[in-house]
């Protein structure tokens, strides 16, 4: 498989018009505006008329139209910027809920399994019926009416004044951060088919597994079988742990994603063209030459986005990098910050005694895959899992169904329950699994995950329950949050911590785990989080490092690339990993494909898990149902302010690693 070069990064942006030289015309629009409000007004006129200076452009009208404009347009009574400021809101809510369901239904066949039409599918997905609305935006006035008259504090400033803000003050905050620079139209359309390419490059990457063997020469699938890497290679690796001899398994499976990361599968494998044995150790194929490899095809990928990254770059003068955008704009976090919680969650000195507990627990040396065993007391075997879940749930809709017992069985109420599970559609997904919102009340929820041919499956439903938590905050940051412009939640960790949450509920929900034994489980899922936690903590800070090598080598190729995060993979496992799981001969820490399809989002699962096991220590004795329903009625604010109001305390990996020392403390003296 092959990938045409990655395009070369694009200059500036000249497709709009540059903004116009408006001193003159600033300086008497803000003389006129003092006269007729006051000096006192002085400073907020001055901000606003320079805020719609920055992004005004001939394409507005000339200095005369945007003297006009401002002298017009500006609002200084308190009540009528109420008014203002409810009319913007109510108009945001409409434009984007609309398009996000527009956009949603589009995606509807390309996203989904069954009912595939070859060609149709794939146009429709990339069909956007606003291509140039942050322009349009501009040109039509409504973001230069917000700018005018709402500023948009940095995130130093809503770390610092945040919390003493009224629900007022943050929805006119949100509503002015939602006019960004104006993105040109060729831009927007090039960056969402590099995003959709980028996508369907993971969404598709299934590696036909038939034929693999392990070091013995035995075959573990049937001959069909595919998994898409890195989720469902990672969860038959952890399935492993059930099965007679599941080591030689799991050896050969940690072999097929490293042949994944490093781009070494053979061609002909992957293509599902080759029936013979395929060893992933040594990478022969009938014990011999494995013909044509993959190649760069997965770095190509990632080069490409880091170009569309750079072509972004200089539409952001104050957050001029990819990095600089996800954590001021998106993750609304420091870097440096996140980076720590993440550094000091893997040196803390509970995962020797966590290895320590492991080792004795299998009889053995810890390997590299054990990053991922999270069945702390116990690995049922699939086969007993997947029957479990078949007899709750017959399939997929039927789990549909039946969400509102599922949810009064959590504690929900009976109009909780109803409304919210009735609100949640469920569907087969061609990919691993995700979850969407609704951005409009009157609209659901979306579930989406992969199953077996003809039922659910453990692995299906275990991702079932991640994406309900997911729906859940969705359902409540939509439909019991007041002010439309704050609906949400801070960023995406926020989120992560309840789909990890409501993960943990899987087999409680199936009858193979009792909930009578809280305390224990809370012992048991302290010390998985932990190891959860540390294991997405490695691939968070490796694709954050990734991309600080590509912004300090902006000519890199795809093959530099791929050399320099094997190396990455390198030096973090021997500094944080090998401690305790040995040498790592995979790289396995470079394995996750979210580097590809969700450029640097993998540190919010890093945060999401530290997160949920902060609310989930807090929530201890308390409601369940009716804490889920409090915290994610919030609101859009800060993670940090948001964290404070929902547990008493920041964002810290403490609470999860003392829990995870007591739990040891209990496991031990079982």
């Amino acid at each position: 498989m092959t990938l045409a070069t990655a395009d070369s990064p694009l200059s500036t942006p000249t497709s709009n018009p540059p903004p116009l030289a408006l001193g003159d015309a600033s300086s008497r629009a803000v003389a006129a505006l003092v006269a007729r409000h006051g000096e006192a007004q002085r400073a907020v006129i001055q901000a606003g008329v320079d805020r719609v200076a920055a992004r005004w452009s001939a394409a507005d009208g000339d200095a005369a139209a945007f003297e006009a404009f401002c002298t017009k347009h500006f609002v200084a009574a308190p009540a009528e910027r109420t008014r203002l400021l409810a009319r913007i809101e109510g108009a945001l809510e409409q434009i984007t809920g609309h398009l996000y369901e527009m956009r949603r239904t589009l995606r509807r066949h390309h996203d989904l399994r069954g009912d595939e039409f070859e060609g149709v599918d794939d146009i429709l997905a990339q069909f956007d019926p606003s291509p140039d609305l942050s322009e349009q935006l501009y040109r039509q006035k409504l973001a230069h009416l917000a700018l005018l008259n709402f500023s948009r504090p940095t995130l130093d400033e809503r770390l610092r004044d945040g919390p003493s803000w009224s629900p007022e003050q943050w929805a006119a905050t949100r509503v002015a951060h939602q006019f960004g620079p104006r993105i040109p139209a060729e831009l927007s359309d090039r960056a969402r088919k590099n995003a959709f390419e980028s996508g369907k490059f993971v969404s598709d990457f299934h590696v036909p597994v038939g034929g693999v063997i392990d070091a013995n020469g035995k075959r573990w699938f049937e001959a069909n079988r595919r998994l898409i890497a890195h989720w469902l290679v990672r969860e038959e690796i952890k399935a492993g742990y059930g099965d007679a001899d599941g080591i030689h398994k799991q050896r050969a499976l940690t072999w097929v994603m490293a042949r994944h990361i490093d781009g070494t599968i053979p061609t002909r494998v992957m293509n599902g063209e080759e029936t013979r044995d395929w060893n992933p150790e040594t990478n022969t194929v009938a014990g011999g030459d494995p013909g044509e490899l993959l190649g760069l095809v997965r770095y190509e990928h990632w080069i490409r986005n880091f170009h569309m990254a750079q072509a972004f770059d200089p539409l952001y003068p104050d957050e001029p990098s990819a990095i600089a955008r996800k954590f001021a704009l998106e993750r609304e976090m420091p870097e440096t910050e996140v980076e720590k919680l993440m550094v000091d969650l893997l040196e803390s000195p509970v995962r020797k005694d966590i290895a320590a507990f492991m080792t004795k627990k299998l009889g053995r040396k810890l390997e590299p895959f054990d990053i991922y065993f999270d069945d702390i007391v116990e690995a049922k075997p699939a086969a007993e899992l997947n029957a479990a879940v078949k007899a709750r749930f017959a399939d997929l809709k039927d789990f549909e169904r039946k969400l509102p017992i599922v949810l009064r069985e959590l504690g929900f109420s009976a109009e909780d329950a109803d409304f919210l599970g009735t609100h949640i559609r469920v569907e087969f997904s061609k990919g691993a699994g995700h979850a969407m919102r609704p951005e409009l009340t009157g609209y659901a929820a979306w579930l989406r995950t992969s199953s077996l041919e003809k039922e659910i499956g453990w692995d299906g439903f275990d991702t079932a329950m991640h994406e309900l938590g997911h729906n859940l905050e969705q359902l409540c940051s939509t439909y019991f949050v007041a002010r439309p412009a704050l609906r949400g939640v801070p960023n995406t960790a926020c989120t992560e911590a309840f789909a990890f949450l409501y993960q943990s509920l899987a087999k409680r929900v199936i009858g193979v785990e009792s909930a009578a034994e809280a305390d224990r489980q809370f012992a048991v899922d302290a010390v998985a989080t932990m190891l959860a936690a540390c294991q997405i903590a490695g691939p968070s800070l490796l694709e954050l490092r990734a991309w600080r090598w590509l912004y300090a080598n902006p000519k890199a190729t795809a093959s530099e690339l791929r050399t320099a995060v094997l190396q990455i993979a390198d030096d973090l496992w021997k500094t944080y990993f090998e401690r305790d799981f040995g040498p790592d001969p995979y790289r396995i820490l470079a394995a996750y494909q979210h580097m590809i399809a969700y450029p640097l989002y993998l540190p919010d699962y890093t945060l999401g898990h530290m997160m949920s096991h902060q609310i989930r220590s807090y929530l201890r004795g308390k409601d369940l149902a009716a804490e889920t329903k409090r915290i994610t009625s919030l609101g859009c604010l800060t993670p940090d302010l948001w964290m404070r109001k929902a547990v008493g305390s920041p964002v810290s990996p403490s609470p999860l690693a003392r829990d995870a020392a007591e739990g040891l403390k209990v496991l031990r003296s079982a």
